[in-house]
């Protein structure tokens, strides 16, 4: 546990914790080597136990470690002390964006631009080294108490999302650019469109997609059209508006293509705002002849875009999905990385989906043009029992008309059973349904028709929806005794999630499971969440510890035993207020209640610093001898001083008949007698010069 006083490697000493975020916490420590005050960004257990993330966290951490630039917040050192991973960074006392957004409301047209063009001035310092920041985003960019705009986080998203981790280490879905959203290749312009959302943000005071679940926002970036800024707000500028637009294209190549560029538009913003000098490229189309799509077509696609996204949007409920986390950290620790493999494949599913179904459009409207609106042959329809003799489960409909009007199922799937039921009933089919159990649909939801949706059928026709149970039931294994790795891998294997408490046991070892809650061989739920009891060994004795202040380092020792506490790392400092060889520092307070037998650390003072005196010799030498004879006289007039067999040049310019006499100030080597030479073109005129006596001053 981390503790304010502890140190860190021998050499940060904790001050206090600032912040907590996904993967790390971060404390405010001291650096003693170099006597100033920095971040320290501690790594969280459950990341720190996997050595693969950490050599992965800690290759990206050292590449970010070589960007130096006054709009980073800069890395100065990356290690581990006794499983303790750490990252140093630069201390910025200040300000998230996102905090400064929520507390504004929404910002200036000139705020937003100049925290802009600093923003991307750190982007393009980074990606001149090659260093894709991966999750631009509010609560990433720290603005100090100066005003100056920080990045913060480089190389760290990367790391994190080339590991399966929990979304809470996760950036935030709504600032995710559309190809890390469908878990592509990102580069610069990743960055570019992340910054493109956090101006509309700044602009406009909220994000530019939201939806009730992190899948539609995902989907949304992959697919939907902002809302433009002047929509919004008309007073916000021409220029602005489309550099916002143009970072926020959905192809990369149609965004700006180097911060260089965007940051060249954002100071053209500033002098003329209402400019028409933003170029976005236009969107490149094919010669394809343009295709009437009726109403009840567009119907049909929309429902079954529906259809194929109703599983994902109403699965709240599934931690595990990459970007399901809160809103902001307080130290603005997330990461967009790549994308969860779940939610690629939803977007590849809906892709997909989507197209199938424009081909089936394009087939409908062909066999229209081809057979010029011969009339369709409808299937043989289902009979339609008696409405005395319907099975149980089974809804009534209207009696069917005797016309040969060709209607077709509609699409229910991802409704609820009587939602299904009742547009089933509106259309004029009846309908049976049975259970089935499932992962991904919730309780009562359809999870299959029968006939499909857009079947043409005759009314009365009866279709059978698969209904959703809910998640099968599995029972918890008995993990009792089990270390906690292994007890982890037994969960994982059945699909139960987990969390830990820990308890003092005489009968387990510690990390061994004492027991789970609930108990093993109880019925939940794949995807539930249960409690792990873990030991933490024998219940152990409390004791206070004591004031050593002022104590010499074998009194210490003597006070530490007594206590039942150990005596350990003895370090030195200079104190201006405690005596040369006494303890001016212990890791733990006066009077904490720490276990029997812990390690208290401590600093003996070495007195105060003493700074060395230095001196310097001075003198000023009035100068009556005039090298020149005649008015129109000039030259290069040098003088040298020859002191304690040294010399060296005090005087040297370009002169003439009027320079002298000149007084001339010198410094010279030792308080003893110098003599002065003087040059006229590099000619020693062997005048009497006066001699030089020095003065002994302190620097």
């Amino acid at each position: 546990m981390i503790r304010p006083g502890m140190f860190i490697s021998d050499r940060y000493e904790i001050i206090d914790k600032v912040g907590s975020g996904g993967m790390a916490d971060v404390y405010k420590a001291k650096c003693h080597r170099l006597n100033r005050f920095v971040a320290i960004k501690v790594l969280k257990t459950e990341y720190s136990d996997d050595k693969n993330f950490v050599a992965k966290f800690r290759g990206e951490a050292q590449s970010a470690a070589g960007l130096s630039h006054p709009n980073i917040v800069n890395v100065y050192d990356v290690g581990d002390d006794d499983g303790l991973y750490y990252i140093v960074m630069e201390l910025v006392e200040g300000i998230t964006l996102k905090s400064f957004i929520e507390k504004k409301g929404r910002l200036e047209v000139k705020e937003t631009i100049g925290i802009a063009i600093q923003i991307a001035q750190g982007l393009e310092a980074a990606h001149a080294n090659h260093i894709i920041h991966r999750d631009i985003k509010p609560q990433n960019i720290i603005i100090s108490r100066e005003g100056k705009v920080k990045v913060t986080d480089f190389g760290i998203a990367k790391a994190a999302s080339s590991n399966t981790i929990t979304s809470n280490a996760m950036g935030s879905v709504h600032y995710i650019s559309p190809e890390q959203a469908r878990g592509g290749y990102s580069d610069e312009k990743s960055d570019i469109y992340s910054l493109g959302v956090t101006m509309y943000e700044m602009l406009s005071g909220k994000v530019p997609f939201a939806g009730d679940n992190t899948v539609s926002v995902a989907l949304l970036h992959i697919q939907g059209e902002a809302m433009p800024l002047r929509d919004l707000d008309p007073s916000i500028p021409v220029s602005l508006d489309r550099i916002v637009q143009k970072c926020m294209q959905k192809k990369p190549e149609r965004r700006y293509l180097s911060a260089t560029e965007l940051i060249a538009d954002l100071k053209k913003a500033i002098t003329n705002p209402n400019g028409d000098f933003v170029k976005i490229t236009p969107m490149v189309v094919n010669d394809s002849p343009t295709i009437n799509i009726s109403d009840d077509e567009v119907s049909h696609i929309k429902s079954a875009a529906k259809v194929n996204t109703a599983p994902y949007n109403t699965r709240t409920e599934d931690t595990g999905n990459l970007y399901e986390q809160p809103e902001e950290e307080e130290d603005g620790e997330d990461g967009d990385g790549d994308m969860d493999p779940k939610l690629e494949k939803i977007v590849v599913v809906f892709g997909v989906v989507a197209a199938v179904i424009s081909a089936l459009v394009i087939i409908f409207l062909i066999g229209k043009l081809v057979f010029g609106g011969k009339k369709a042959v409808t299937p043989t329809p289902t009979p339609s029992a008696p409405a005395e003799s319907l099975e149980p489960g089974v809804t009534d409909s209207p009696e069917p008309d005797q016309d040969t009007t060709e209607l077709t199922i509609p699409a229910v799937v991802g409704k609820t059973l009587e939602e299904a039921q009742q547009m089933l009933k509106d259309a004029g089919y009846s309908s049976r349904f049975e259970e089935e159990e499932s992962d991904y649909y919730e309780k009562g939801m359809v999870i299959k028709q029968n006939p499909d949706q857009d079947t043409p059928a005759e009314a009365g026709t009866i279709v059978v929806l698969t209904v959703s149970s809910g998640s099968p039931m599995i029972p918890v294994p008995d993990i009792t005794g089990k270390p906690k790795n292994e007890a982890h891998t037994a969960l994982d294997d059945v699909g139960i999630k987990y969390n830990h408490k820990y308890e003092n046991s005489d009968e387990y070892d510690v990390d061994h499971v004492i027991r789970t809650e609930p108990a093993k061989e109880s019925q939940v739920k794949k995807g539930d969440t249960i409690v792990i009891i873990l030991s933490n060994g024998p219940a152990v004795k409390m004791v206070y510890v004591p004031d050593l202040s002022n104590k010499s380092e074998t009194t210490a020792e003597e006070v530490l035993t007594n206590a039942g506490l150990n005596l350990g790392k003895v370090s030195y400092n200079h104190s201006d207020d405690v005596a040369k060889d006494k303890v001016m520092y212990q890791s733990y307070s006066v009077n904490e209640q720490v276990e029997e037998g812990t390690t208290i650390d401590i600093t003996l003072s070495l007195g105060p610093e003493v700074v060395p005196v230095t001196y310097k010799y001075v003198a000023d030498v009035k100068i009556s001898y005039n090298p020149f004879d005649f008015e129109d006289e000039t030259g290069i007039v040098k003088i040298v001083l020859i002191q304690d067999g040294q010399s060296k040049v005090v005087f040297e310019e370009d002169c003439d008949y009027y320079t002298f006499p000149r007084t001339i100030s010198m410094e010279g080597y030792s308080e003893s007698q110098g003599a002065l030479v003087m040059y006229l073109d590099g000619v020693d005129l062997g005048a009497d010069l006066p001699s030089v006596i020095f003065q002994k001053v302190e620097q």
